[in-house]
């Protein structure tokens, strides 16, 4: 399926000791010092590292397994737990990133992932229309496409991203920056589907929010 919104892209100026980035369609710029950036890295490093250094991710909730198995659906895994950053929850990016490196386990065939391998990332990419549990239970469908974030350096991070209804998702489940999620992949008949719990941290570890 064709891509019908234009694709992402990240340009980065420099201009006297700091840095335009755009990010997005949008194009909105941001002018930042670099004492600025390093400290947004720097929290952006330890909020991802916390992803990682918890105990071990929390199971599927019960209501989330019986409304999957109400379904008919089987092979659950976790696919990523992720901490949601600012363009998760942007309406102007419209999207939930699945980085590469996040993804704890494989939940594509060999076949879906040449699939989405197909797209040129410009004007045109493959995508995937997939079921979607949404954090209240709400069933739906989303897009799945694979993007290429081109980086300054010109090398580029790939990434799976969800799509298309993401800014309806993120609303009715009232998402959040900063806000622990997990996406979880499961199967009707072969057919690939998600899930998307919200999680809320804890001393101990992390229970389900609702």
């Amino acid at each position: 399926m064709d891509v019908v919104d234009g694709e992402m892209k990240i340009e980065k100026e420099y201009d006297q000791g700091f840095r335009v980035e755009h990010e997005g369609d949008d194009h909105q710029g941001r002018l930042l010092d670099s004492s600025k950036i390093k400290k947004k890295k720097q929290k952006m490093a330890t909020r991802c590292d916390q992803q990682y250094t918890t105990p071990s991710p929390p199971d599927l909730p019960i209501k989330f397994r019986k409304r999957i198995r109400a379904l008919g659906g089987s092979d659950i895994a976790l696919v990523i737990q992720k901490c949601l950053f600012k363009t998760d929850v942007s309406s102007g990016h419209n999207r939930l990133s699945i980085p590469f490196n996040q993804i704890r386990q494989t939940f594509l065939t060999p076949q879906a992932t040449e699939f989405l391998n197909s797209g040129d990332n410009k004007k045109k990419c493959s995508e995937m229309e997939v079921m979607l549990i949404e954090p209240s239970l709400r069933r739906g469908t989303i897009s799945l496409r694979k993007w290429e974030m081109k980086k300054a350096s010109g090398s580029a991070t790939s990434m799976y991203v969800l799509v298309g209804q993401w800014n309806l998702v993120a609303w009715r489940n009232a998402l959040r920056e900063d806000e622990m999620v997990q996406l979880w992949s499961f199967r009707i008949n072969s057919n690939l589907c998600l899930a998307l719990v919200k999680r809320k941290a804890k001393s101990n570890g992390y229970f389900v929010e609702f």
